[in-house]
């Protein structure tokens, strides 16, 4: 075996021996053409997610996209137009990508994630229109539509659910939130099954905590605080977090109301770490990789963090390990004056300010290329 094949197996185990799904977080055009996307396949991944972001360099870093772009809008298109067709084009192929890996695993794994209109994120009506327009534009049953998890998206993420429609649940930075997603979930389900739903097996739907974004801020504030105690709890509370959050998790879909949902096929929803490469350049590169593996959960990787995990990762059971120290932390956290909930407000607006100027941004550097052809 080469040294190359050893490494892959590094990222195949997560799933084989820890039952962990492997995501890219990334998606460019080039990757579809070449072969690439395939080749990530082959070697583990089992999901793809994007965001505004990702489009955003991926289109405007390259001159891979001119080609439709120029003929969308000699169509007449308007820009915007054009910008969901770029999108959606590179999302229907990564969907053929991930089929197989979705018809292998019963409909578990396989998925393409798109995000909807970030700046929508505070108007629950505009954001259930915009994801069911989405949602039906791609129509792909290994598709999950992004919604914010903000209390604006609850009412959406549930609306989705009970339409039959899978869900990326994106920008959740605290505990408390997550279960109010879950909650959201669950009651979709339900509702699915008032509607009259005879199965709830083809509706899936993960809940995107985000990591690493937590420790930056709260390291800051820590650091600001400048006491021996306050420092070394720096680098902690973002891995105690998602402890914590797995430990809802376990607790929401398990007991009668879940066990009447799952008689029907219903798929729990499982917690996807995102945000997982590390800020601080004096933390392990695999810290949010090698410190939340557990059963049905997800882990979304940018392919430089897959790179080292695949060279210096660590495969084990970690996620559920020492959930009462994790919340210990979190507790110490707070009695330094430090509001957790503010933290996660603060960065759920900053997310979503940050997705926003992304999209805004991409379109009106597509604006200015319509204008120069």
């Amino acid at each position: 075996m080469t040294k190359q094949n050893q490494d892959d197996n590094r990222l195949q185990e997560l799933f084989s021996l820890q039952g962990q799904s492997p995501w890219l977080d990334n998606l460019r055009r080039d990757w579809l053409t070449n072969g690439e996307l395939q080749s990530w396949v082959d070697r583990g991944i089992r999901g793809v997610t994007s965001n505004p972001s990702i489009f955003q360099k991926a289109i405007e870093g390259s001159a891979d996209y001119d080609q439709q772009f120029f003929a969308l809008m000699a169509e007449g298109l308007s820009v915007k137009d054009a910008y969901w067709e770029l999108v959606t084009t590179d999302i229907n192929g990564a969907l053929d990508v991930l089929q197989e890996i979705y018809d292998n695993s019963h409909g578990k794994d396989g998925f393409v994630s798109v995000e909807v209109d970030p700046s929508l994120a505070h108007d629950t009506k505009a954001t259930t229109t915009a994801a069911l327009d989405l949602s039906n534009k791609i129509d792909r049953p290994n598709l999950m539509v992004k919604i914010p998890g903000t209390e604006a998206g609850l009412p959406s993420i549930r609306k989705m659910t009970a339409l039959g429609k899978s869900v990326n649940v994106t920008l959740i930075f605290s505990v408390a939130r997550y279960q109010k997603v879950a909650e959201a979930y669950i009651s979709g389900l339900e509702d699915a099954l008032d509607n009259g739903a005879a199965s709830l097996e083809n509706i899936s739907s993960v809940a995107s905590f985000f990591i690493s974004r937590t420790d930056t801020e709260i390291d800051a504030r820590l650091s600001a605080i400048n006491s021996p105690d306050a420092l070394n709890l720096r680098g902690y509370a973002a891995v105690s977090q998602a402890k914590v959050a797995y430990s809802k998790f376990q607790t929401a879909f398990s007991g009668p109301r879940w066990e009447k949902l799952a008689s029907f096929g219903a798929n729990a929803q499982r917690p996807l770490w995102a945000s997982t490469s590390t800020k601080n350049p004096s933390y392990p590169t695999t810290l949010y990789v090698d410190e939340l593996i557990g059963p049905d959960s997800v882990n979304t990787m940018p392919d430089n963090t897959i790179d080292d995990f695949l060279r210096v990762g660590s495969v084990a059971r970690t996620i559920d390990t020492s959930v009462e120290d994790a919340q210990e932390k979190l507790d110490r956290v707070q009695t330094m004056g430090i509001d957790l909930d503010d933290v996660a407000q603060k960065l759920e607006n900053e997310g979503v300010a940050s997705f926003t100027k992304a999209f805004h941004d991409l379109l009106t550097s597509l604006e200015a290329k319509a204008e120069n052809q």
